[in-house]
């Protein structure tokens, strides 16, 4: 693999929301060789059965390919009630139907999130990390980014002015990239 094509999810619909910006940061801090594409949940319909017999919607049915034509993949998303946002695990289970056709399976996942709580997005990604053992994802487990307090990390225009949290950024996907060509290897 020469190029490692990564797909960015966002756990927030917000445009100026903070995990956005840091999906940004993310984009400008690939490592050499990589590309992150960014993935739109806003027009993924809540989750029905009924709508699923009838045939997967469009905007599931172009995430899915997106899922399956990375080689690996970012999720950067906030916490919500100690938890997953609403949004990201609806995508998450539409994605993964029918089961026989999950694209999740064996994908590289890296996980961030930014939070104005002190644990930052600890909760939320352990859950993550769960949902992702279920898919059989394989989870990189270091660097963890959880940025804390995010409203002093960010300027007013929306620029990270937090050195240690665009190091860790840089680290994550860098450690990405690197997990994404191990595995492909394998």
């Amino acid at each position: 693999m020469s190029e490692t094509r990564i797909l960015g999810i966002c756990g927030s619909l917000r445009k100026a929301s903070y995990n956005r910006r840091l999906l940004n940061v993310a984009r400008e801090e690939l490592a050499e060789g990589s590309q992150l594409e960014v993935a739109d949940l806003a027009g993924i319909p809540i989750y029905d059965g009924d709508v699923e017999k009838a045939g997967l919607p469009a905007a599931v049915q172009r995430l899915k390919q997106q899922i399956r034509s990375a080689d690996a993949l970012l999720i950067v998303s906030p916490e919500y009630n100690y938890s997953i946002p609403g949004v990201l695990k609806n995508a998450i289970d539409w994605c993964s139907r029918p089961p026989q056709d999950n694209p999740f399976r064996d994908k590289p996942l890296a996980i961030m999130g930014a939070s104005a709580g002190l644990l930052g997005t600890a909760r939320s990604q352990y859950h993550l990390r769960q949902v992702a053992v279920s898919l059989d994802m394989h989870v990189l487990n270091r660097p963890e980014v959880m940025v804390g307090q995010v409203e002093t990390k960010f300027d007013a225009e929306g620029r990270l002015t937090d050195a240690k949290t665009r190091e860790l950024v840089h680290k994550l996907m860098v450690a990405l990239a690197n997990w994404a060509q191990r595995l492909h290897v394998a």
